[in-house]
């Protein structure tokens, strides 16, 4: 019996085992998080000092394994029992061994989060090829949109391959087929390119970064060009809802600008999970 039989006659295991795996790649996202603007930062840097001319300087050599992972505060090496998704958060009462200086809240509730999407993809797609691409994608966007949510960028490092991958999938038609899924990617770039452009005509600001059209574009790659409308409503009345509660129960101010990535990343999961449904209860 292989591994595929096994899951599919136990699937109360399957889903155990993707939710640990969710678990831990939720660990790995929070690496990346941090990490990955540092990375970005450091290439923009050297790369602005080749163009200038001006003398590199030396700059801690930053990637998503080295250095080993530390406190901020202390500088405490964190051991692998410190580092076990939830249960080290919890063990260490969300405080630094060495130093007892607060671990942000945002380590467990990205554990969490990614975890429970895990799970709720296995139970979706079950055993099967939809389950491991949607993982990928799961994972993509939560890691995309925390980073869209500090730093206000959708890293191209991470938006690009997976819009290539969902174009790859199409051929074996994981989620569409390969026509749609290229009409789908040039139309989702260039709905937002147009609304950009307009915006900009009409009030002289940039409404939404370049990071946003590609974003839609991965949509469309992966679920075809039909889904493309129902990400746009979902994310705008998102959008709009949260906008909303955060000027009011946080007082954002109204010229602060918004990430839309994260927006984008939830109506694309709901698509993903409940898009077809939505669509033929809508039509019906």
């Amino acid at each position: 019996m292989n591994i595929i039989d096994f899951f599919l006659q136990n699937t109360e295991i399957f889903y155990t085992f993707v939710t640990l795996v969710g678990l831990s790649v939720g660990s790995f996202l929070n690496v990346v998080i941090y990490r990955f603007p540092l990375m970005l930062e450091n290439d923009w840097k050297s790369q602005c000092r080749e163009l200038l001319e001006l003398e590199e300087k030396p700059q801690e050599i930053i990637t998503l394994s080295k250095p080993a992972s530390t406190c901020p505060q202390c500088g405490h090496k964190i051991r692998a029992w410190e580092n076990i998704p939830v249960i080290s958060y919890l063990l260490l009462k969300g405080k630094c061994s060495e130093c007892q200086s607060s671990i942000s809240l945002q380590y467990p509730l990205i554990e969490i989060l990614t975890g429970c999407l895990s799970l709720a993809v296995a139970i979706k797609f079950g055993v099967s090829w939809q389950t491991l691409f949607a993982l990928i994608l799961t994972w993509s966007l939560v890691s995309m949109s925390v980073i869209d949510i500090h730093k206000q960028i959708l890293p191209d490092d991470i938006t690009l391959p997976i819009l290539w991958l969902g174009l790859l999938i199409s051929i074996y038609t994981i989620f569409t087929d390969p026509v749609s899924s290229i009409i789908g990617a040039a139309a989702g770039y260039m709905i937002l390119w147009c609304v950009y452009q307009l915006f900009k005509l009409l009030t002289g600001k940039e409404g939404m970064g370049f990071g946003d059209f590609k974003l839609l574009a991965l949509f469309g790659a992966w679920f075809g060009w039909e889904l493309l409308p129902l990400v746009i409503i979902l994310s705008s009345a998102t959008g709009a809802i949260i906008g909303i509660l955060m000027i009011v129960v946080k007082k954002h101010e109204k010229s602060t600008p918004i990430p839309f990535g994260p927006y984008l990343a939830i109506a694309g999961w709901i698509s993903m999970m409940w898009g077809t449904q939505i669509m033929h209860w809508y039509l019906s």
